[in-house]
């Protein structure tokens, strides 16, 4: 069961704004005047942050740090924006952290990006406007890639580690082995159950499967900057009842925010999630909360 928050609780929520995107405006005047070494772009909820031993719902515009670690739920998926204009997907049930992410003053973007689980791609943008160089290593469990400008494609099972080259070139490193080297096309390389298994070509059926392990899902509940759309989880609630509501979907992986209002000379509380694409991404939240045991009490409205 829920500890309830107390008033002194409520009021900070209240005062933070609750939100990811509110998070991220609090920064300071110098951080903000700065462009992010990463930036959520979208989210297919539920998705996390965990920063600092505190876990907080990611949201469109939310800006990234060193040393975070992200994390997807079922059915989820996770767009982000690095510093050299790259992108970097996640699929569900993802774990990826960031080490050692910094842009330089000589100019260099550099960053180690290590998937513990679920599949990710890594995509440079020929038309971002990067000056610099990068120096982006990502490891997919014990297997490292080092990235000279390129799109791949991965994922990080139990048993199984997948990299492949999608265009460009990547340096592979297995643990304990020698270095192998992919210039070719849809050329992959798997490790199974700690064994490296040769080079070979991924049939473009199996690409396109892969790929789609990483994309958005139109109507599935995706948020991105300036959607309209909204989902209203409870209203006129008592701070408790608001609070105690806020917290578990926040929990969840779902960024929720209170929104206090008046009912004729009542104080009453509002919970809220925004910045869904389209009327159908929040339907289907919505439809998923009343379908589970722990939220399908409250009525849930959609709206702009």
């Amino acid at each position: 069961m829920m500890k309830r928050f107390s008033i002194g609780a409520a009021l900070a929520a209240l005062a933070l704004g609750a939100t990811g995107a509110a998070m991220a405006q609090s920064e300071s005047k110098s951080k903000a005047a700065r462009a992010p070494l990463a930036v959520v772009e979208a989210v297919q909820m539920p998705a996390w942050v965990e920063r600092g031993g505190a876990s907080t719902p990611l949201v469109p515009g939310m800006e990234l740090r060193d040393r975070d670690e992200l994390k997807t739920g079922a059915q989820s998926r996770l767009l982000l924006r690095m510093a050299d204009g790259s992108l970097v997907k996640l699929g569900e049930k993802g774990s990826l952290g960031f080490d050692g992410m910094r842009l330089r003053g000589d100019g260099v973007f550099e960053a180690a990006l290590k998937v513990a689980q679920g599949a990710f791609r890594f995509t440079t943008q020929a038309a971002a406007k990067f000056r610099g160089r990068r120096e982006v290593n990502i490891t997919v469990a014990t297997v490292t890639a080092g990235i000279r400008g390129t799109d791949l494609w991965g994922k990080s099972t139990p048993d199984r580690q997948i990299v492949c080259l999608i265009e460009g070139k990547i340096e592979v490193t297995p643990p304990g082995e020698s270095l192998i080297g992919m210039d070719q096309p849809l050329s992959f390389y798997i490790r199974d159950k700690g064994q490296s298994q040769p080079v070979a070509t991924v049939p473009l059926d199996q690409l396109k499967e892969w790929a789609a392990e990483t994309e958005t899902q139109p109507g599935q509940g995706v948020s991105k900057r300036g959607g309209k759309w909204k989902i209203t989880a409870a209203s006129g609630l008592t701070h408790n009842q608001a609070l105690t509501l806020y917290g578990d979907l926040r929990r969840a992986g779902y960024s929720a925010e209170i929104i206090p209002a008046k009912v004729k000379d009542k104080r009453v509380y509002n919970v809220r999630l925004s910045n869904f694409e389209t009327r159908k991404d929040a339907e289907s939240v919505a439809s998923k909360f009343k379908d589970d045991a722990s939220f399908g009490q409250h009525e849930y409205r959609v709206g702009t």
